[in-house]
């Protein structure tokens, strides 16, 4: 959701995005979690993986859409098939087949746990998914559902920028109330 309304703000304010690759796999990497938790986490290695291996073949320019789509189809269409979310995503965005083995391999993991790094040392490993960072200050969040469109977009990205030239503000957060919400339009 983050992502998308970070989509908005970069057509209603002078913002340009650069994306990182983060993977709560990797932040989780070692620590002792629940069965489940764990099982989900193990499974995330493969998407990441992917995207990694797209970026040092193709450029930055397929991590937002090579994103979208296998997000679209983990998230919103709730596919559990991750060979088969990998297949599609990479076919949407005219990515070659092969790069689907990489899901398997371990041979994008440093440069996976680098990217991932990158964000984190920023922001500091208290924290998860999504980072941003505002005129070199980060934090984590926000996280949003349904993510605002417009000036509502615009309105959230200032309070973004107000709170990132707050010296000593940390953190915001309440208990989340709602699961995502996904709109239609990407």
């Amino acid at each position: 959701m983050t992502s998308r309304w970070l989509m908005e703000v970069e057509k209603i304010r002078s913002v340009q995005v650069t994306w990182s690759i983060m993977s709560l796999a990797v932040l989780n990497e070692g620590r002792d979690l629940p069965p489940d938790y764990r099982d989900l986490m193990d499974r995330a290695w493969g998407p990441v993986r992917v995207l990694i291996a797209a970026r040092q073949a193709h450029g930055d320019q397929v991590i937002k859409p090579l994103y979208d789509a296998l997000g679209e189809r983990i998230h919103h269409q709730a596919n559990k098939d991750y060979d088969a979310v990998i297949a599609e995503a990479l076919a949407e965005v005219g990515l070659p087949a092969e790069l689907a083995a990489a899901a398997t391999s371990t041979e994008y993991d440093e440069a996976l746990t680098a990217s991932h790094e990158r964000a984190i040392s920023l922001v500091g490993d208290e924290v998860g998914t999504p980072v941003i960072a505002v005129d070199g200050i980060a934090f984590f969040g926000p996280v949003i559902s349904p993510a605002p469109k417009g000036e509502t977009a615009g309105r959230l990205w200032d309070g973004c920028v107000l709170v990132a030239g707050t010296p000593g503000f940390y953190e915001l957060k309440r208990t989340r109330t709602t699961g995502p919400i996904f709109d239609t339009e990407a």
